[in-house]
């Protein structure tokens, strides 16, 4: 699935084994780090087509709250292998190929999704999908990081988070035409056919049936793309990876090799170096930000919102969700303008605390009963904040922080973390908001990002402009 040693690098503008230099080396970095963000996208529509469904769920199969929690969190019970299994399966076998592999896992799941013949089986497929959205989100930021630049990486990264909340805003959006299709045309029938059956009767097949189109052109698109350059080192094609880097870097690629050459070999290959006093703070920044990226409640967003802005009395929930998802949209698009001039810490650590105040007057306004245009408007400034920082910021910074030769399996403990505590959230988030009330859930989430600032104030690293071999060594000497 990779391009086989002695292949010219396609793309570039030139046949680099052949000996000429190279032309368009940043339209081919933008390319291919465009095809891998795609990834983003089937992760961000996936993860928020769900949103549109959950009311017409709950009524056709007459759910428990506890069952809303389970059909939410379906998906992210497959992320959680799916992130496990990704460090492995891209350290051995490369990152190509494994991206490959989940965006077959994605199709498969938008197409059971859509025509299911019952809620365990809608369940199931959901969580095939999670396993390949929890595969994507360890590997194709990874897979950026390793090609891009320092004085880029920030941004080109950050085009993984702009996918996802592109891929959110689409979700939105298609749900809400779907929904006004459905609306605009005559009531359900007892025998429709099949697009009658998937649009009318039972509009939430269409909804989930759409992400195989994105799916099936992130599978096609990924075979025009190289293999990561520095995997290729690892696994001993140096000849192969000097073509690549030649490509995106040109003169500056020699430099690079023997930058990357010297990383791997002072490294170890075992995991339980990440554990050891050298990398270990590494860790528990990779791991806090996980943890404390899905406490902010920003899935509880994207999975519920349209159920809470409807609780809260809005009766065009619909549009406020795809209000919500241009907002989220143009904070994504600030953080990937500022990342690299501005930093890591100053948008984590300020968007954070605006964050917690957010949440803090978004439940006060849910107590006191205030206008639910209000409420809408608050959640929305919500939303932009959490984009401009931790949002924008944790894909960028998890890879970064990790050395070369383990980062395909340090990522992946970190992205585990984070599928796990995002899949608990969203299981227990309707029971919970059921039992004492949404104002109380706002509070608790305010208490938890109040924490979570603190924690990367003291802790995380400024990154900016430095080399991952760079970071490696800061981090390896305890200095955050």
């Amino acid at each position: 699935m990779t391009e086989p040693t002695g292949a010219p690098v396609q793309g570039a503008g030139v046949d680099l084994a052949a000996g000429g230099s190279p032309r368009g080396g940043a339209w081919y970095l933008v390319r291919l780090c465009f095809v891998a963000s795609l990834g983003g996208f089937l992760f961000g529509f996936d993860t928020a087509v769900i949103s549109g469904t959950v009311s017409m769920i709950e009524r056709q199969f007459a759910l428990s709250k506890i069952l809303v929690g389970w059909f939410g969190s379906s998906a992210l019970l497959g992320c959680i292998p799916g992130a496990a299994l990704a460090g492995w399966l891209s350290d051995r076998y490369g990152r190509k190929p494994s991206l490959i592999a989940a965006s077959v896992l994605l199709f498969i799941s938008a197409l059971y999704s859509m025509i299911p013949p019952s809620f365990t089986v809608l369940t199931w497929a959901r969580a095939l999908g999670g396993i390949g959205v929890g595969m994507a989100s360890v590997i194709a930021p990874t897979y950026i990081s390793e090609f891009a630049p320092p004085r880029l990486r920030g941004r080109l990264v950050a085009l993984f988070q702009l996918s996802i909340v592109l891929g959110i805003l689409v979700a939105y959006l298609s749900n809400w035409l779907l929904s006004q299709y459905r609306a605009g045309c005559p009531e359900a029938v007892a025998d429709p056919g099949f697009f009658q059956w998937i649009t009318i009767n039972e509009a939430w097949r269409s909804m989930f049936g759409m992400e195989t189109v994105p799916a099936a052109a992130f599978f096609l698109l990924l075979f025009i793309i190289p293999e990561s350059p520095r995997w290729l080192v690892k696994a001993g094609r140096d000849e192969q990876a000097m073509r690549i880097l030649t490509a995106v870097e040109g003169p500056a690629a020699r430099a690079e090799m023997a930058a990357i050459r010297g990383s791997l070999a002072q490294e170890t290959g075992s995991i339980r170096a990440l554990f050891q006093p050298g990398l270990r703070l590494a860790l528990i920044v990779g791991v806090g930000l996980s943890f404390f990226g899905q406490l902010t409640g920003v899935n509880i967003v994207v999975y519920y919102g349209e159920t809470i802005l409807k609780g809260s009395g809005l009766a065009t929930s619909f549009q406020w969700m795809v209000v919500l998802g241009l907002v989220n949209f143009a904070g994504t698009v600030i953080a990937v303008w500022k990342i690299d001039s501005w930093g890591r810490r100053p948008l984590l650590i300020g968007g954070m605390a605006a964050v917690t105040v957010a949440l803090g007057l978004v439940g006060l306004f849910m107590l006191i009963q205030a206008p639910p245009v209000l409420v809408a408007l608050l959640i929305c400034a919500y939303m932009g904040f959490l984009a401009v920082s931790i949002c924008g910021v944790i894909w960028v910074l998890t890879p970064e922080i990790f050395p070369n030769r383990l980062r395909g399996r340090a990522a992946s403990i970190a992205t585990f973390v984070n599928w796990s505590t995002n899949m608990l959230t969203a299981l227990a988030f309707p029971w919970y908001e059921d039992t004492f009330g949404t104002h109380t859930a706002m509070f608790t989430l305010a208490g938890v990002c109040a924490v979570a600032t603190y924690f990367f104030f003291k802790l995380v690293p400024e990154t900016k402009g430095r080399s991952l071999e760079e970071i490696t060594r800061q981090l390896s000497g305890g200095r955050p």
